[in-house]
């Protein structure tokens, strides 16, 4: 998806024929909110994820990787980092797991 999850939110709802304050009401939040999230102006709250996808039948990690990958970039660019950032990053989450998965061997 190289579209903001917000776009992809709307296009979701309007092939199912939702408006903005039934997709609200499903999701538990005010139509002005979602608006903002589909225009946005507003970022998602993660905790929507499992909602969203039971509501249109979506593989759940597929939306958390599209929702955090977004996360992540509009950190990077709110903090005027580098490409290199994301290599580095990616480095970091290989050596946090082994760690994590050692200490959970050790029972630590």
């Amino acid at each position: 998806m190289k579209q903001a999850i917000g776009q992809y939110l709307r296009e979701l709802r309007t092939s199912e024929g939702f408006t903005l304050t039934q997709m609200g009401a499903k999701l538990g939040m005010d139509s002005g909110a979602l608006s903002k999230i589909e225009n946005g102006k507003k970022l998602l709250d993660s905790s929507f994820l499992p909602i969203i996808a039971e509501i249109f039948n979506l593989n759940l990690e597929t939306l958390k990787s599209e929702f955090f990958a977004e996360k992540i970039a509009y950190e990077l660019i709110e903090n005027s980092c580098n490409e290199n950032t994301l290599k580095l990053a990616e480095e970091k989450v290989k050596y946090i797991k082994t760690k994590s998965a050692t200490q959970a061997k050790l029972n630590i």
